[in-house]
């Protein structure tokens, strides 16, 4: 997995104000805790902080505080929802062989069978696994298999070391017939289409109603 060094600075001031100018300086509020210590405030660099999560459940070593380096795995991430900048992180201290729990990407490689297509339900699992191993995703190949197939989560193959945390008999995906797919999603649309004239018309009024 990737692990990434980044320096950190400590945050005294509190509140919005103080958050957005943080966030002008360049940099992202942030708060280190797990292992029950004391939440750390800190501020990190926007541009490195950005790059790194880049990676799904990246690795970071936060240098620069008060007690030396630390691992930690970012938890929760506020990002503006117009804008998409950083707008504050959580971060999870970590130890070395210390067992995790994330979710993980479903990755899908290769092709569906012609005729067929992919109904994918879960595009993330959750596993547990050594804090400085965690892979970044679960490949999971579509190559060859038939209409009608169905994957669970216990069919997943998981690397060595990591377990899965969800039912084991929780529908990742199938592959469908493509034309039954296609023709179920016009009749939807169909369906839908004739609910909204309904309403329209019962929303009319009456004289509207009788002209037409």
């Amino acid at each position: 997995m990737s692990e990434v060094r980044i320096a950190a600075e400590p945050r005294t001031e509190f509140g919005k104000g103080a958050a957005r100018r943080t966030r002008r300086a360049g940099k992202v509020p942030a708060v280190l805790y797990g292992h029950g210590t004391d939440p750390q405030h800190i501020a990190l660099p926007g541009h490195d902080l950005m790059l790194a999560l880049k990676t799904p459940n990246v690795l970071l070593t936060i240098e620069g505080l008060s007690g030396g380096s630390e691992l930690a795995l970012p938890k929760d991430v506020q990002r503006d929802p117009v804008k998409g900048f950083l707008e504050h992180v959580d971060l999870l201290l970590v130890k070395r062989g210390e067992k995790v729990v994330v979710d993980l990407p479903v990755n899908l490689v290769g092709d569906v069978v012609a005729g067929g297509v992919v109904q994918q339900e879960l595009v993330q699992v959750s596993v547990e696994a050594e804090a400085t191993h965690i892979p970044e995703a679960v490949d999971l190949s579509i190559e060859g298999l038939e209409v009608g197939t169905q994957v669970l989560a216990g069919d997943l193959k998981l690397p060595s070391g990591v377990t899965l945390q969800v039912d084991e008999e929780a529908l990742v995906l199938q592959i469908a017939d493509a034309t039954a797919s296609a023709g179920a999603t016009e009749t939807a649309a169909e369906a839908a289409e004739a609910a909204e004239a309904a309403e329209a018309a019962a929303e009319a009024p009456e004289g509207e109603a009788a002209a037409e």
